[in-house]
């Protein structure tokens, strides 16, 4: 099997779980009455349903994460030294660990108020998201790759990037809105009680005629 194939397969299992996770998460936004968002104690905010963001974390990567860890004959110690490189340690991996899962735990904070707080429109929050990530990532590696010598940057990077930010401009622009929900049809009873009464009583002449 091709080396590149499995990183590849993982990176569009990526994309296809982040994917689903904007659309996913913005049911569960708190509903809406005369269209405003209903607040707590009768509604809720964002951070409701991203407590349970975490325990989906805490489940899925504490659990599977040692599970594989005893599957692929890893060890538990966070602070072991490394044998033959010098000041590296296990410790590295909490260090960074952490950090990242800071990361993506105040990332999936701010994809979550901007689904809630768009009404669950995925279609224009993960464009942003995926275009504003690769350019972050980007410049981020650039940053670091520069801190070890001289770099030379391609001119494409930038038009990538130019463009990156024209597709998610167009995305939002033509983005499709729902359609407001249709008003109920008046009732026989509301009609009637809404005729005007000089109309409804007729010709006072008329009235005293009497009927055969």
């Amino acid at each position: 099997m091709n080396k590149m194939l499995i990183p590849i397969l993982f990176a569009l299992g990526t994309a296809i779980f982040w994917g689903c996770y904007g659309p996913t998460i913005g049911n569960a936004q708190t509903p809406r009455i005369d269209g405003k968002p209903l607040l707590p104690p009768d509604g809720w905010t964002p951070f409701k349903p991203y407590v349970f963001i975490g325990i989906a974390y805490l489940v899925i990567a504490i659990i599977g994460g040692l599970a594989m860890m005893k599957v692929k004959g890893d060890s538990f110690s966070y602070t072991a030294a490394v044998p033959g490189v010098e000041g590296m340690s296990h410790f590295a991996t909490a260090k960074w660990g952490f950090l990242a899962g800071s990361l993506g735990a105040f990332g999936a904070l701010c994809l979550t108020t901007a689904m809630m707080t768009s009404r669950g429109n995925a279609l224009l929050v993960m464009p942003i998201v995926f275009g504003g990530a690769v350019s972050v990532t980007a410049i981020v590696t650039i940053t670091r790759l520069r801190g070890h010598g001289p770099l030379e940057i391609n001119p494409l990077l930038w038009v990538g990037m130019v463009l990156t930010v024209c597709g998610v401009v167009l995305v939002a622009m033509n983005t499709p809105n729902a359609h407001a929900p249709a008003k109920p049809a008046a009732s026989v009873g509301d009609h009637s009680a809404s005729v005007d009464p000089a109309t409804s009583e007729g010709d006072p002449a008329e009235s005293n005629v009497e009927t055969t």
